[in-house]
């Protein structure tokens, strides 16, 4: 895991806030909000948030959606020094999906407990077998991307009664 301070910190809540954004969008769509944003060079490439309701996926998570623009967008499926912006830690699935797009560095907001796969609940970047090593740091605009998640599914539980 990296620390982010100084202009480090300034630029990587500057992302934070755009993946936000595709938060909100999954959220008004009444997807889990979670929204992601890649970059090259400090450069946008993509956006995207979880849309598998929409999509009837289970796969469209926001790291798939995000990443398949990106590949679409530099027409390579190796995102070679990007960086992957995500308000919630990405599951085992989707840290499957970084390390064989050959992520650089991920940044991500809030923890996921029930099913996180870098901190949370398994640390995958540390299983030896990956060939692919990916820089991280966690709780970027951590409280934002926890508060959407919750009022998220207060929401919900509200909708449900």
């Amino acid at each position: 895991m990296l620390q982010s301070n100084g202009a480090g910190f300034m630029r990587d809540s500057f992302w934070m806030a755009k993946a936000l954004e595709q938060a909100n969008k999954a959220y008004q769509l009444g997807e889990v909000p979670v929204g992601a944003v890649i970059t090259l060079n400090d450069e946008f490439i993509a956006e995207g948030h979880n849309q598998p309701i929409k999509e009837c996926d289970p796969s469209a998570h926001a790291e798939m959606m995000v990443i398949r623009k990106a590949a679409l967008k530099l027409q390579n499926y190796r995102l070679v020094n990007t960086t992957l912006y995500v308000t919630l830690e990405p599951c085992l699935m989707c840290v499957g999906l970084l390390v064989h797009a050959r992520i650089k560095r991920l940044v991500f907001g809030a923890l996921d407990p029930k099913s996180g796969g870098v901190a949370s609940c398994i640390r995958a970047f540390e299983l030896p077998f990956f060939n692919h090593k990916i820089d991280w740091i966690s709780g970027v605009l951590e409280h934002e991307c926890g508060s959407i998640l919750k009022d998220f599914f207060v929401d919900k539980r509200k909708a449900r009664k």
